[in-house]
């Protein structure tokens, strides 16, 4: 790609949110004349969900740079792996290496406060308690931010959580890592971990785990920092042995 900046950012909601979480994200960097597309994932399956962005990537002309929250960061490192991909930007995310899942990497923790706050149906959808989004995965939000996504959550499935990546978007491309210091669904010492083995350039916000919500100015300067970054910059190279993960 040489020092040509991305077109258009295609950004990757997580569980338990959809696009709309990227609302306020979205506002900052089309007033900073940035395109963007916020996909819809069905949250059925990986592998519907990585067919959804790269649908979306398809539309769109490169160079482009994908980001992911939380389970979104498992889609865009098995669907990143694109030509058309110039960087990727992980907020609050899961950075798998190859077979690795969301569900593989959480559990290299003890379980997050919101992971006991989870409930599943006869279908192997999850959803999060009322207590989960209000302590745990939305705790920094207003009341009405949290009512909101009460009452919007979609369920994820297990074939989404628990399904391997094959595909590994972040070696030999450019990537960042935004931090959530106050995360309550995702360790944030496990995001640290993940965001040194790929090799991203990690800016850490006082925020818990939808920092896109309750600190949208500074996930957007990061997503611009990324766009205005040169490129050719070798941010993910690093490659470890097959037995190092994270």
């Amino acid at each position: 790609m040489g020092n040509t900046k991305p077109r258009t950012v295609i950004l990757v909601h997580g569980a338990w949110t959809d696009g709309s979480c990227w609302s306020s994200v979205i506002a900052q960097l089309n007033g900073a004349a940035v395109e963007t597309t916020a996909v819809q994932l069905p949250l059925s399956s990986l592998a519907e969900d990585v067919a959804t962005v790269q649908r979306a990537m398809a539309l769109e002309e490169g160079p482009l740079l994908l980001v992911g929250h939380s389970y979104g960061g498992v889609v865009i490192t098995q669907a990143g792996d694109d030509p058309k991909i110039a960087g990727l930007v992980y907020v609050a995310a899961f950075a798998p290496d190859a077979d690795q899942s969301a569900l593989s990497l959480a559990e290299l923790l003890p379980p997050s406060p919101a992971a006991s706050e989870l409930e599943r149906d006869g279908s192997g959808f999850f959803k999060l308690t009322r207590k989960g989004i209000l302590e745990d995965f939305a705790q920094d939000l207003i009341i009405g931010q949290k009512e909101v996504m009460i009452a919007t959550q979609g369920p994820i499935s297990i074939h989404a959580l628990g399904a391997p990546v094959s595909s590994t978007a972040w070696r030999g491309r450019s990537c960042w890592y935004v931090l959530a210091e106050n995360d309550r669904t995702i360790w944030p010492a496990l995001q640290e971990r993940m965001s040194s083995h790929i090799g991203a350039e990690t800016i850490r916000v006082p925020a818990g785990h939808v920092a896109m919500l309750s600190c949208p100015q500074k996930v957007a300067e990061v997503i611009l920092l990324a766009t205005a970054a040169t490129l050719s910059r070798k941010r993910c190279e690093h490659m470890p042995s097959k037995g190092s993960r994270p």
